[in-house]
């Protein structure tokens, strides 16, 4: 008896499985319910067909088919963005690049490297360290993300203050367009003429393509460092010596305020030896060459005392390094409190970071939340955490509407909406308050210039236009096709 294999019921995952093999083309509801959600708080994604590809080649095969059955296309990478940018609206067909990974080519000469975007953060410093180079954007979650999510939403890090967000360390990106053309924005040999598509795409969101390769520009490690935990009495008094050191004309590789409440949970996570009887935390690292980064360094010791601060220095390296997983722990020591925390991503001027963070400890108060705060003071980039239990009836409203308000209070100090994590779904309604209808039409004309018909990653950014009218547009898979 002649046995016939079953063929897919679903015309698109029968074109998506001519493009990749059985194991890499999940079609499972488990395995796309997992696809439908990323690091932030929103729920509600459904993903179709989860695509993982390897190459250029296969990335284009899936678009193709994606756009012969008019679906929509949402690239994703190591899934740990916080504003719901990876969450895959109507169905769409979902393109996983974390099997994309590989670096692809080092120069230390030109101090530059190819990279897929799947290739983890840490890991590519990690591969270039033996030649005295590293990626200078370090988020928080360096160990997890991608290069392509870094790419997508500009991502920064606490040493972005003088080296510069990811858009200051890319050369160029190979794109793969939602027709099927892979083109390259940028040129690894210098600036191109004409328009600057590479600094137009870097923080798209996946609204603009699917990146399938990026050329990174490579930092020197310096040669000295010297890294100084301050604490203060009050919140004020950081911030005030936060803006005393920049104005002083020093610009260090990182400035960090935590304040008490998460010092607190992060000492009894890590045991970094951090003040946990100072109201608020400042790590100031300063690096460069020896004689200069001794003489900053003694200057910002005689900034935070002349404000009643506590000055302590890292020893060595070790004790450094303590210091840093100190911070970069701070998110996952919120689990001894609470089960879950939103965490936000406004900009505020540095000059009235003591008086918004005021604002948002009195709007956790009225809205009966926790917070804490942990952010990259030298550029004002706040990340107020919201500590919560979501089993708590109700909790989410509260939740929702006191980020909310954080974001109102920033931009009424002058800020902006994101420093870092990008507008996803989280920001995507507030963009009016910042922007006037003629501002959204050109983000909305420029995204289709690149990408018409608004197949890729719909529904993100823009309220209007690009957004849910573009979701319902596309064709919706009928129901019961997944069985």
């Amino acid at each position: 008896m002649r046995i016939r294999r079953s063929q897919p019921r679903d015309p698109l995952v029968r074109d998506l499985g001519r493009v990749l093999p059985p194991e890499r083309l999940r079609v499972a509801s488990l395995e796309r319910s997992i696809m439908g959600r990323d690091a932030s708080i929103f729920e509600g994604g459904h993903a179709g067909p989860v695509c993982f590809p390897v190459n250029t080649e296969e990335v284009q095969g899936c678009i193709d088919a994606a756009r012969r059955h008019g679906r929509a296309v949402v690239p994703r990478g190591a899934g740990t963005g916080l504003a719901g940018g990876a969450v895959p609206l109507g169905e769409p067909v979902v393109v996983v690049t974390t099997k994309m990974n590989r670096l692809l080519s080092v120069d230390p000469d030109r101090r530059m490297a190819w990279v897929q975007p799947g290739m983890i953060n840490l890991d590519l410093s990690r591969a270039t360290a033996a030649h005295g180079l590293h990626f200078a954007p370090d988020p928080s979650s360096q160990q997890v993300c991608s290069l392509g999510g870094n790419v997508g939403t500009n991502a920064g890090g606490p040493h972005c203050l003088a080296h510069g967000v990811t858009s200051a360390h890319v050369l160029a990106v190979e794109v793969v367009l939602t027709t099927g053309e892979a083109v390259v924005f940028g040129d690894p040999d210098g600036a191109t003429p004409g328009l600057d598509l590479r600094g137009a795409y870097v923080g798209s969101e996946g609204m603009l393509g699917i990146t399938t390769a990026i050329a990174v520009r490579l930092t020197p490690n310096p040669p000295a460092v010297q890294t100084l935990l301050l604490d203060f009495d009050t919140v004020e008094a950081a911030a005030q010596t936060v803006s005393a050191v920049i104005a002083d004309g020093i610009v260090p590789a990182a400035i960090e305020i935590m304040d008490r409440n998460i010092t607190v949970a992060v000492e009894n996570f890590v045991g970094a030896g951090l003040p946990t009887d100072a109201a608020a935390v400042v790590i100031v690292e300063v690096d460069g060459l020896a004689a200069g980064v001794a003489a900053d360094a003694d200057r910002v010791a005689e900034l935070a005392v002349a404000r009643q601060g506590r000055v302590r220095r890292a020893g060595d390296e070790q004790e450094r390094a303590l210091i840093w997983k100190a911070r970069k722990s701070a998110f996952g020591a919120i689990a001894q409190i609470m089960p879950n925390y939103y965490l936000h991503d406004t900009v505020v001027p540095r000059t009235r970071l003591a008086e918004v963070m005021t604002k948002v400890y009195d709007i956790v108060d009225d809205h009966d939340l926790q917070a804490m705060n942990v952010f990259h003071a030298g550029d004002g980039n706040l990340h107020p955490l919201l500590l919560f239990d979501r089993r708590e009836p109700g909790v989410m409203d509260r939740v929702h509407a006191a980020g909310a308000a954080i974001i109102e209070a920033s931009l009424a100090a002058g800020g902006v909406l994101s420093g870092e994590h990008g507008i996803g779904i989280e920001k995507r309604d507030f963009m009016p308050l910042m922007f006037s209808d003629a501002d959204l039409d050109a983000q909305d004309r420029l995204r289709r210039a690149f990408d018409p018909h608004a197949m890729a990653n719909p529904g993100k950014v823009l309220p209007t236009g690009a957004s849910c009218a573009d979701v319902n547009a596309l064709e919706q898979i009928p129901e019961g096709v997944w069985g």
